[in-house]
């Protein structure tokens, strides 16, 4: 079955291989190979982009991360700066490009030694919060906005007893966020 999660994953992996080859290639004198890994990486990465953001338009849902303990917080920091450098790095990488689309190398070498290892690690934590959510820990997916029904049902019954009604307000706090049933306890009416 297509998974286009992991295409994305992968995308993010053969961007990261070929980083590492254009500055093995770089270090090593070789200029050619260089502009040969690099403008591959770039030509990966905005397949990426592409693949990314055309999934989450489609699909429209979230795929909450099912991690608990010690690890969610790692997670969430991880999730964290990538999202943070990704956005950043956009702006980073088209300027690096430039300038050694440009030969204007003196210039190009100041801005690679920031871009390089930024988009590297984005690439590279990328594929570590793919496995995260989807190997590792399986989320399940919920419909952005809303959580389903069946799930709400569940939780409520879960932590209200037979013929005890929930506490309306919370309930309506729920459909707004989806990961609200992991962070709103229900509370239930007494009489």
């Amino acid at each position: 079955m297509f998974s286009q999660p992991a295409l994305n994953a992968s995308l993010n992996g053969i961007s990261a291989l070929l980083l590492a080859g254009g500055y093995a290639a770089i270090r090593a004198g070789k200029r050619g190979v260089h502009k040969v890994f690099m403008l591959s990486a770039f030509g990966v990465s905005t397949a990426f982009l592409v693949s990314y953001v055309v999934y989450h338009i489609r699909v429209k849902q979230l795929v909450l991360f099912q991690g608990q303990g010690w690890i969610r917080p790692v997670y969430f920091a991880l999730l964290t700066s990538h999202t943070i450098l990704a956005i950043v790095i956009v702006p980073l990488i088209l300027i690096t490009v430039r300038r050694a689309w440009l030969e204007k190398f003196d210039k190009h070498r100041q801005i690679a030694r920031w871009t390089l290892p930024l988009w590297f690690y984005v690439c590279v934590t990328g594929v570590i919060v793919y496995f995260m959510v989807y190997q590792i820990y399986v989320g399940r997916a919920v419909e952005a906005g809303r959580y389903p029904p069946a799930q709400k049902s569940a939780r409520i019954a879960e932590n209200c007893p037979a013929g005890t009604p929930a506490a309306p307000a919370l309930l309506s706090r729920m459909n707004g966020w989806p990961g609200a049933c992991r962070t709103w306890e229900i509370r239930c009416a007494r009489s």
